[in-house]
Formats: structure tokens, C-alpha cells, sequence
């Protein structure tokens, strides 16, 4: 038996459900993360996400606070412009002593990034078998033995694509609140809607709280601002379709690496802005999902 076929990887509790009809991942309550401020980033796939995450990572080591982030994509590429590299993963790291964790070293699987960013790549189970989720609690439960979490300030979790199952949305169960990467397109926010919907559900027996979208690759922001109007979701950052963006991740690295200019710099104080923020604290939202059909006649057309 391995961690893909083991009966208790998803215990179902009846007494905390996780919304109307659900089935979902229940972590371990034993496995907090303790005092840092937690945030779980989401979106479509190929928003950007793990590229706003990483820049985000930096600002807040750039205003001082020790950062861990925390790729939760089997590809494992969250945090390639921090490290310059694909670095191991937890699942590969646990695979490789026959998943005896007490086994292992911190530097076996944690990674120093540009201006001190801890990274970690959860990983995940083979294509098809197992769930996401409980590899998001093996590596929390890791951190935590390792006391890597004792001194950490800010936890930012670069979740993958779009919320489609219980254990996806694991990483809400610690956070404090979910972030969304969306573009000012139908898609983008098509995929908000699931991903507002899947906060909502957690908020109700968790401290998750919906943090607000972040815009991305975007000249704009009519379409998104519609859907705030609608939902009472707030835009917490504008940031435009830049080629330096795009060239940034293509040289691994992150935005305040590459060459200066008045147009980076500006993004750069944008990111600085976010962070310096989300550390505040943001009024957590209480916005109401949209019917799928509601989305198309709001957005889809004239």
C-alpha cells in the first residue's frame, strides 16, 4: 500500500460539510501552519499564476517578511523563476526513501529562491490515481516537522487550473484568504465564478476568506468590473499584457531582475503595493457566485 491506495488519504466527515452535494479532502485539523499569513492562489490554467505568485513572493521579501512558497501543480513549476530551475518535488523526495519522511533532510526538498524566497514543490500523484489534496497535507505535515514554518511570515500556495475537486481546493483549508489570477476576458472569468464558488464553500466551516482578483495580461478591466458589480468581488491589482512579462519568465526570472525600466519599474511598485496590502489585511468578501447561464447573458452579449 502507497499513499495513492491508502483508505485514509480522504476521510469524509458528514458533520463539516463542504457545501450542498459535496465530497471533499478533510486535512488533518493537527496540520495548521501556524502564524504566517496564508494565502492560495487560483485561476485559469495558463493565467499566470504562478508568475504573479512568484513576483508576489519577491515584493514581500522585498518589504521584509520571510516567504515560503509552495507549488501545488504535478509540473512543478511554480517557483522556476525563483530557483532557476525545476526542483524536486515532495512526492519525489518521499519516493525516493519509500516515503519514510523522518528520513529526509530540509534541503531535501525545501529551495532557496532570489532574495531569500523558501520553495517547496508539493508535486502530485501519477496522471490519474490519487488526489492533489493529500499530497498539499503531506508536504504541510513535512514543513511542519521540519519547524520550517516557525519562523516563516507569509505561506503563498500557486495552486493549479481551476477548482474541479476537493483536492485541489485543500490548499483553502489553510489559508486565510484565496486569491484569484484572472484575465479581463470570458474564460478567465468563467473560471473566477467556479473558483469564488469554491471559496464560498470552504469559508463556511474554515477561516478561508475570499481576498479579491488580480488582473493579469490585461489592457482593461470593463469585463471583470461587470462581474464585481454583479458578485461584490473587488479587483486588488491591475497588471497589463507586458512583453517583460513574458520575457521574464522565458530567462527565469522574476520582475525585479530583469533590466529596469520606467514601464517595469511601474509594475514592480504595483507588486510592492500588493503586498504591502494583502500583509495589512484585506477586507475579506463575502461575493455570491453567478449561474453559469448569467455569466453568458452578462458577459456574452450585446
Amino acid at each position: 500500500m502507497n499513499i495513492y491506495t491508502n483508505p485514509s488519504v480522504a476521510r469524509l466527515r458528514a458533520s463539516r460539510p463542504d457545501g450542498d452535494g459535496s465530497v471533499q479532502v478533510q486535512l488533518d485539523p493537527a496540520l495548521s501552519i501556524g502564524k504566517a499569513k496564508v494565502f492560495s492562489v487560483y485561476g485559469k490554467g495558463g493565467i499566470g499564476k504562478s508568475t504573479t505568485s512568484s513576483n508576489l513572493s519577491v515584493a514581500f521579501s522585498k518589504i521584509g517578511k520571510r516567504v515560503l512558497q509552495i507549488g501545488c501543480d504535478p509540473k512543478h513549476d511554480s517557483t522556476f523563476t525563483l530557483t532557476k530551475r525545476l526542483v524536486p518535488t515532495v512526492i519525489d523526495v518521499l519516493e525516493s526513501v519509500d516515503f519514510h519522511a523522518e528520513e529526509l533532510r530540509t534541503e531535501d526538498f525545501v529551495y532557496e529562491g532570489y532574495n531569500g524566497v523558501m520553495c517547496v514543490e508539493a508535486g502530485g500523484p501519477p496522471a490519474g490515481t490519487g488526489c492533489g489534496g493529500y499530497v498539499v497535507g503531506q508536504t504541510v505535515k513535512l514543513l511542519k516537522e521540519h519547524r520550517l514554518l516557525d519562523d516563516t511570515d507569509v505561506v503563498i500556495f500557486d495552486v493549479l487550473g481551476d477548482v474541479v475537486c476537493g483536492g485541489f481546493a485543500s490548499p483553502l483549508q489553510h489559508a486565510d484568504r484565496g486569491l484569484i489570477v484572472a484575465a479581463n476576458d470570458f474564460d478567465s472569468i468563467f473560471a473566477m465564478n467556479r473558483i469564488v464558488a469554491a471559496i464560498q464553500a470552504k469559508s463556511k466551516n474554515y477561516g478561508v476568506r475570499l481576498g479579491g482578483v488580480i488582473v493579469n495580461r490585461s489592457g482593461g478591466t470593463d469585463q471583470i468590473d461587470k462581474y464585481n458589480a454583479v458578485t461584490g468581488l473587488k479587483t486588488l491589482a491591475h497588471f497589463p499584457d507586458l512583453d517583460v512579462i513574458r520575457k521574464s519568465r522565458l530567462k527565469k526570472s522574476t520582475l525585479f531582475e530583469m533590466e529596469l525600466t520606467p514601464e517595469l519599474e511601474a509594475v514592480q511598485q504595483s507588486y510592492i503595493r500588493l503586498a504591502t496590502d494583502l500583509w495589512n489585511g484585506t477586507e475579506p468578501l463575502a461575493a455570491a457566485p453567478m449561474k453559469d447561464r448569467e455569466i453568458f447573458d452578462l458577459l456574452g452579449f450585446d
